[in-house]
């Protein structure tokens, strides 16, 4: 079971969007560059992605994507389905014939992690992720004190 590097990739151009929402639409160039991700690798994602209903285009001068609608109603889960991505932890795709036709003996706990997974990454929107890079970034911050001054001895 791994999460591909697509799917990885289509979340973090999506928050990437969620961040700059506010800006005017944001090219692929742009998010390649910010992201170190491959400017055609994402051009495949974001046609999925506008397929998929997730991002909006403008073309032309100023043009790029934006989101579709607000970005507490984009869940993960529906990004990285959008990319045809599959996050299974069964051999047999869900369809119970783990070997040969039959369940395999860890079917059922392999099944269940998928049910998690999956209500986990529906459950974490885009704007979760804004907040939560946010925090993070607040966090890192470092306040340095002022500088006291040493009085000087002759």
């Amino acid at each position: 079971m791994k999460l591909t590097t697509k799917g990885r990739f289509a979340v973090t151009a999506m928050v990437d969007i969620a961040l700059h929402r506010d800006e005017t639409p944001i090219r692929i160039a742009t998010i390649s560059q910010r992201q170190s991700i491959s400017y055609t690798y994402l051009e495949q994602i974001f046609c999925k992605l506008r397929r998929a209903g997730i991002v909006m285009s403008t073309r032309g001068p100023g043009g790029g994507y934006r989101l579709s609608r607000p970005a507490q109603e984009i869940s993960i889960a529906s990004i990285i389905e959008a990319v045809d991505e599959d996050i299974d932890a069964t051999q047999c795709h869900g369809g119970e014939s783990c070997t040969g036709g039959a369940t395999c003996l860890t079917h059922h706990l392999w099944d269940e992690l998928n049910q998690k997974m999956n209500e986990f990454l529906s459950n974490v929107s885009l704007a979760d992720m804004v907040r939560r890079n946010h925090e993070s970034q607040q966090s890192r911050t470092v306040h340095v004190p002022a500088r006291i001054p040493v009085r000087q001895h002759d």
